[in-house]
């Protein structure tokens, strides 16, 4: 059966958030399901799932403000890379994006994750020379 991608349906829920956990993007400080809910609540058709069958194999949260476009969560079952799904829901995202206008993505890899970074330098993303600063505004812990 062919990998399909699609926005995030309630049954997919669970599986993300354990994909997201066993790909090890979770952190304390972030509750994967509020995380899930909240983009849901914005743009429910950025939230993105590869889906083989029932089972979900892929994930990726884009979001636009009107001046960027963001990735976040990009994640493909361990026992499935290497078969192009990251880059199918990278492709798919981008083609979300660009159809609501948004001119520009940007995306954040955490320091140290130079094999993801490398990743996405192959699909033309540049490093940019910028500083990310972050405040909590609500605690989700």
């Amino acid at each position: 059966m062919p990998v399909v991608i699609r926005p995030l349906g309630d049954p997919d829920v669970e599986q993300v958030v354990s994909l997201w956990h066993a790909c090890g993007l979770t952190r304390p400080w972030n509750d994967p399901h509020r995380d899930i809910a909240r983009a849901r609540a914005v743009w429910p058709d950025l939230l993105l799932v590869a889906a083989d069958g029932d089972r979900v194999v892929g994930s990726v949260m884009a979001g636009y403000d009107g001046h960027r476009g963001w990735l976040y969560y990009l994640a493909t079952d361990p026992d499935r890379r290497g078969e192009g799904i990251g880059r199918m829901l990278v492709a798919e995202a981008e083609r979300r994006l660009e159809a609501l206008g948004c001119p520009k993505v940007m995306l954040m890899v955490r320091e140290g994750n130079d094999a993801v970074a490398e990743f996405y330098d192959i699909l033309g993303y540049a490093r940019d020379a910028t500083s990310v600063l972050g405040k909590r505004l609500i605690p989700d812990g």
